[in-house]
């Protein structure tokens, strides 16, 4: 029974990509900056040979890895949530998601009003936590909506949990993902509530994404198509618009969706169990904590020999990431860097890859590896990797 579990560390980036400039990121490396943390370790990440990836020399490599292992560049044209992972499910981006620098037109808001019925405040880039407090009060007397974006394609819509119960919230959402299609086609829509009174709210974990559906199908249309389980854990049903996922559980960040993947590796499959921790990049990228960063990455470091003692003979793990999100740079957002992966499993030779070229060659190794029939971007990686004899 071949299963597969692929892990996204949300936003865990290793070092800028040669374009980065063109996204604006300069001097940008997730993880050489969490590494400097005394908040940071990776010994199982270490020893599964994490720090024999390309470009990661800041890190003690291992001459023994236990895990095979290569450095990701992204082919797609951006850096956000959404690209990534459909890059990850085999599906290449040539033209960067609408991004609103400005804030949104008057003809969107003005269709959103109509369909709502409330009105809008904001309208332009701002840090999710500073939006709330600047704008919290005037949302909470008059009930108008806050709708704010940020350098990626978002529209983001903060409210109230006791002035917009959270269903509202989610169906203003769906109403707003309907009117931004075509040249208004942003990435994700994404609910952003948040409770208590002024000064003091704070945002919750209640949080939605209401993703573009994918343009053509992904690792997990085909997966599913072969009568597959696949088992969307995090945000990942919120990204694919819920395409080709068979098995879905919300979580409210790292610590509940780690438990989900314990659950689910002693759980009989046959399939994806495809997972994304959120909170390297909510909590801690966005937010310029690269303590905290450090700290969750340890978190995970820690969880893994849990999960990997209860993988069965024909299991693999797959960690990677979806863009970067450099806690120390000069900005707030996304950062345009290669992701690692860590291929693990009992018939996975311990091999270096180098860097590969795009983060789709995750897909084609999946599906290869799952016998499914695949027709996406990237190289399967499986026959570089497999044991004698498997």
């Amino acid at each position: 029974m071949k299963r597969v579990f692929l892990i996204v560390l949300d936003s865990c980036g290793i070092g800028q990509m040669p374009d980065a400039a063109n996204f604006g990121d300069h001097d940008c490396h997730t993880m050489r900056r969490i590494s400097a943390s005394p908040k940071y370790c990776a010994e199982n990440l270490l020893k599964m040979g994490l720090g024999n990836i390309d470009g990661q020399e800041y890190l003690p490599a291992t001459d023994a890895p236990t895990a095979a292992v290569a450095r990701l560049a992204e082919t797609s044209a951006g850096k956000d949530t959404t690209i990534g992972h459909w890059e990850i499910a085999g599906v290449i981006s040539p033209k960067p998601l609408p991004t609103y620098p400005n804030g949104f037109p008057a003809e969107v808001l003005e269709a959103f009003s109509a369909a709502t019925g409330r009105g809008v405040l904001c309208n332009k880039p701002y840090s999710g936590t500073e939006v709330i407090a600047d704008y919290g009060a005037e949302h909470v007397k008059t009930g108008d909506l806050i709708v704010y974006t940020s350098a990626d394609s978002v529209f983001q819509i903060a409210a109230h949990e006791d002035v917009v119960p959270m269903e509202q919230l989610y169906e203003y959402c769906r109403i707003a993902r309907e009117i931004l299609r075509g040249e208004h086609g942003v990435g994700r829509v994404i609910a952003r509530p948040f409770t208590g009174s002024d000064p003091d709210f704070k945002r919750t974990a209640n949080r939605r994404d209401f993703s573009l559906e994918p343009p053509s199908a992904t690792l997990c249309d085909q997966v599913a198509a072969a009568g597959k389980t696949v088992w969307g854990v995090g945000k990942i049903s919120d990204i694919f618009a819920g395409q080709g996922i068979t098995r879905c559980d919300l979580t409210h960040g790292n610590a509940e969706g780690m438990e989900v993947a314990l659950k689910a590796v002693q759980t009989d499959f046959e399939g994806l169990c495809f997972v994304n921790l959120v909170d390297f990049d909510m909590l801690y990228g966005h937010r310029q904590d690269v303590d905290g960063y450090a700290a969750a990455l340890t978190a995970f470091d820690r969880w893994l020999p849990a999960f990997t003692e209860k993988m069965g003979e024909e299991d693999i793990l797959l960690i990677t990431a979806d863009h970067g999100c450099d806690p120390g740079d000069s900005h707030t957002d996304h950062t345009r860097e290669y992701v690692p992966l860590v291929v693990y499993g009992a018939s996975v030779k311990p091999v270096n890859l180098g860097t590969r070229s795009t983060y789709a060659d995750i897909a084609a190794t999946v599906a290869d590896y799952l016998d499914v029939p695949y027709h996406g971007a990237g190289d399967s990686l499986w026959p570089r990797i497999k044991k004698e004899g498997v």
